[in-house]
């Protein structure tokens, strides 16, 4: 059983370098984007602290389960409070017709009561493929030093009912628990689950 899940690691671990996919332990891939208001944001900005990069999009029922229970703003809220930096991306295709323009997805952020950072627009997924990011939501933990210590689902309720977040394990939080006590991240990457990331 053992050999099994070493060897079905190995091959996911294979899929995700050919992709160009991010992997825990190792540099977060660089990058400079647009936010929502318009202003330059890069990770370099950021280097020394702790930064989330939450993968978003407001159509699709997953999103809406963990913004509608009021969980991703409740976890922006507390970490951004803590001085870590939140940034919630949108990888969602110009021409897709769940496209939002900057001023739309800053609209729906301030309607739901939502704290990240800054929010940025990805429309061309050239973030989102570099990170791998399959779904949203689908959840990035990059430490002060740059390097990535967690990927992967906010949690192990894989639904669309806000219900179960109240009972869910969240593997963001803890990530956190772990990382600020000096510990190594015990679950550093986890299926993302949600909606499909709409590229081009």
């Amino acid at each position: 059983m053992l050999r099994v899940f070493l060897c079905g690691v190995g091959m996911l671990c294979f899929a995700l370098v050919a992709h160009g996919a991010a992997l825990p332990g190792q540099p977060a891939p660089e990058f400079a984007l647009a936010d929502v208001g318009g202003k330059r944001v890069s990770l370099a900005d950021f280097r020394g602290k702790f930064v989330v990069l939450e993968w978003n999009n407001p159509s699709c029922p997953f999103v809406q389960k963990h913004y509608g229970s009021g969980n991703m703003q409740a976890l922006q809220k507390r970490f951004t409070s803590e001085g870590v930096v939140w940034l919630t991306i949108n990888s969602t295709a110009a021409a897709h017709a769940e496209y939002l323009k900057p001023e739309q997805q800053a609209t729906w952020l301030k309607q739901q009561g939502a704290a990240p950072t800054t929010a940025l627009l990805d429309p061309d997924g050239a973030l989102g493929r570099a990170y791998g990011a399959k779904t949203t939501p689908h959840m990035f933990i990059v430490d002060p030093a740059g390097k990535l210590q967690y990927a992967g689902a906010i949690d192990d309720k894989r639904s669309a009912n806000p219900a179960d977040v109240k009972t869910a394990r969240n593997y963001v939080a803890q990530a956190f628990e772990e990382l600020r006590s000096g510990k190594s991240v015990s679950l550093a990457a986890t299926a993302p689950y949600g909606c499909s990331v709409k590229y081009p």
